[in-house]
């Protein structure tokens, strides 16, 4: 960093004009040219007094025109030939009439901050600072690649590399081009520092005691502290034990006489972890050695929390691309276990004591079930019904359940608003995701408290939608607020993984927050958590917000036939044989005869020859042919042909265009397979 030198009281000041004075200007001014902004510093005139290398570079003005002297008309001038400010075509007329108007803005001069899109897609933010009876000083900042920073933030990792290669070979450059800068500026110090307090940059310098001589306003403030008070401090002591123990060995590698950039943390004032990047210049002494050190460093804190979120997002797709492949797997051989268990009980003898081992075994492959279902909602492969839901009403019916879920030391507190808000949710899924927060609250409060339950209107702008990772628009505001023990901080990046709980063992399954996660982000909304051990927790959700429905009743449902299952030749399609076995036999024991089928294609041969089939069932996914390939396949052989299709995904839907077919999960028992066979539509009830 760069900051004005303020020499100890014993020495005299150096006279201006002197050659102490002037190797601090172009000490100074080597640093200067060292920013990435562009700077300028106009007169009274206003005419341009000094500038950066890279107003050059990020203006794209001639050098010719960029001398000492050139007044500010000629570059408004300028710009507006070449259409900069988006208005090219313009008359000559037209043009001095703009330039007018600009100077005589200029010429009432107020501190400004604007940004600016070239032609050319650059995005400069534009800075305006007055220089108190002496002119104004302007800084031009390319932030097109922050602007694009959150479309590339999955090569984030490799870009930061990138950029601690180029800053560190720029560093390398900086003493040879120190060396040979050449004076150009006689004014005085006071100018100077009034500059480099206008610099959005943190700059100090620090002599080869590590005792600061001097920095700029962006540096100190961001220690907390003021331009004077800093100076004279040692590192160690404005850095704090701990902070400076990450950066000594760098400064140890710096009073070598070598460059270093290094990137360190510590905790503000208000208790945030802060993080910066900073790269030190060794300044050579003519004695030999080193007698100070010139610091450029860069608030960094914003890009550390993308790069954790990106990481942590990557890691929960991970686990939720894995639960979701298991899915097929775990449902079919819960199919086979639950099909079997089903058939073995109602063949065995009642009340034989069978019962005492048969009951735990399908409680057991129930609880799997429920299992596979709840890791399916943590990946966001579970199938919702989203519908316009009244939340206010939702939470306020679900007051007597939480009541009872809740001791008598837990107050439930409802701040509702007076408008009715609607989100686009399951709402079964979405009383589950209270139930289960309001659950881990009772849990975080064994002394008792209060749980607070709050919804709100919120709108996600388009620049805030691009950090919480939703579409910009209108959303409702989910607030459960509790006042327990709170969870502490190294924990808080875990808490939606599967498996992992903040409870004693056996006190939870931890799966609670990763469904309540999973059911959020498939829902089109996100959630965070903030909690303060000893304080209490809160979590906030955000699910899209919808119109109400419309007042109109729902077309009654076909009452499908139920009778003559026995003439019902049904075609049963599975790759798998054990489960296309449990299968059968629940058909069979509905009363349905049966042909089976290994494969889609072998289904279709029998569908083209045997014309007494007059039920299809069939699994969606099988190699060759799948099911709603097959499914195509017999509508266009028999248009009226009722078809089941059964699947072990966690998603089976239809592919556009495709038949509309009813899917039944699995795993499923005979209740359901024989309820679903009903609710289809056959073109006739046979006779018996």
């Amino acid at each position: 960093m760069i900051a004005r030198i303020t020499p100890p009281a014993p020495v005299p000041a150096a006279r201006p004009g002197s050659p102490e004075a002037l190797r601090r200007y172009d000490l100074l001014l080597a640093g200067f040219d060292l920013l990435d902004q562009a700077i300028a510093v106009f007169d009274a005139a206003p005419r341009l007094v000094t500038w950066n290398k890279a107003m050059l570079r990020l203006l794209d003005f001639p050098e010719d025109m960029v001398r000492v002297g050139t007044p500010f008309e000629d570059f408004i001038r300028f710009n507006l030939r070449r259409g900069e400010y988006g208005n090219g075509g313009l008359g000559t007329d037209e043009i001095e009439r703009i330039v007018a108007e600009r100077m005589a803005a200029v010429r009432a001069f107020q501190p400004h901050h604007v940004e600016r899109t070239r032609p050319n897609g650059q995005v400069l933010a534009v800075r305006g600072v007055p220089i108190p009876n002496l002119g104004f000083v302007t800084l031009w900042t390319d932030i097109t690649e922050q602007r694009r920073y959150e479309q590339l933030i999955e090569r984030q990792n490799a870009e930061l590399e990138d950029r601690v290669h180029a800053r560190t070979a720029e560093l390398e450059a900086a003493t040879t081009r120190l060396d040979n800068v050449a004076a150009q500026l006689a004014r005085s110090e006071e100018r100077l520092r009034l500059i480099m307090d206008a610099i959005p940059a943190l700059i100090a310098y620090v002599d080869a005691g590590e005792r600061y001589r001097f920095a700029n306003k962006g540096y100190a403030e961001w220690f907390g502290l003021d331009k004077d008070s800093i100076v004279g401090r040692s590192i160690a002591e404005v850095f704090g034990a701990e902070a400076y123990a990450q950066i000594k060995p760098y400064l140890d590698q710096a009073g070598t006489g070598e460059q270093v950039s290094y990137e360190y943390s510590r905790t503000s004032a208000s208790g945030r972890q802060v993080y910066a990047r900073s790269a030190v210049v060794p300044e050579a002494s003519i004695a030999g050695g080193v007698q100070g050190f010139f610091v450029l460093s860069i608030d960094i804190t914003e890009q550390k929390a993308s790069q954790a979120a990106l990481i942590q997002a990557q890691k929960m797709e991970a686990v939720g691309q894995l639960t979701g492949g298991l899915a097929h797997d775990f449902n079919n051989l819960l199919t086979i276990i639950t099909g079997n268990l089903h058939t073995l009980r109602d063949k065995l003898p009642a009340h034989q004591g069978f019962e005492d081992y048969l009951e735990p075994a399908l409680s057991a492959a129930r609880r799997g079930t429920e299992l596979i279902r709840r890791l399916l909602t943590f990946s966001r492969q579970q199938p919702l019904e989203p519908s316009p839901v009244e939340v206010g009403a939702l939470v306020h019916g679900m007051t007597q359940l939480l009541s009872r879920s809740l001791t008598e030391r837990i107050a439930i507190q409802l701040e509702l608003p007076t408008e009715k808000l609607y989100a686009l949710v399951d709402p079964h899924q979405l009383e589950n995701a209270l139930l289960n927060l309001a659950i881990n609250a009772r849990d975080a409060m064994p002394g008792g408290g209060t749980l607070t339950l709050a919804l709100a209107r919120r709108h996600v702008s388009p620049s805030l939608a691009l950090l919480v990772e939703v579409p910009a628009g209108d959303y409702v505001q989910f607030d459960v607020s509790d006042t327990g023990t709170g969870i502490a901080p190294e924990l808080l990046p875990r808490l939606f993984e599967p498996f992992f709980t903040t409870k004693a063992f056996g006190a939870g399954s931890g799966l609670g927050l990763a469904m309540v996660y999973g059911f959020i982000r498939q829902s089109g909304g996100n959630i965070r958590i903030l909690s303060t051990p000893g304080k209490g927790t809160n979590v906030r959700f955000i699910v899209p917000m919808t119109d109400a429905p419309p007042a109109t009743p729902a077309p009654p449902r076909h009452a499908a036939a139920r009778d003559g299952n026995e003439q019902r030749l049904t075609l049963l399609v599975e790759d798998e044989p054990e489960v296309r076995k449990v299968i059968r036999q629940q058909l069979t024991e509905l009363g349905f005869p049966v042909i089976e089928a290994s494969n889609g294609l072998e289904a279709l041969s029998m569908l083209e020859a045997v014309e007494d089939i007059a039920l299809l069932v069939s699994d969606t996914v099988m190699p060759g042919m799948g099911g709603r390939e097959l499914s195509s396949a017999a509508r266009a052989l028999r248009p009226t042909l009722p078809i089941l299709l059964i699947t072990g995904y966690a998603t089976g839907d239809a592919a556009p265009g495709s038949p509309d077919i009813p899917t039944l999960r699995k795993p499923f028992d005979r209740a359901a397979l024989g309820a679903a066979l009903a609710a289809l539509e056959y073109p006739e009830t046979p006779a018996p």
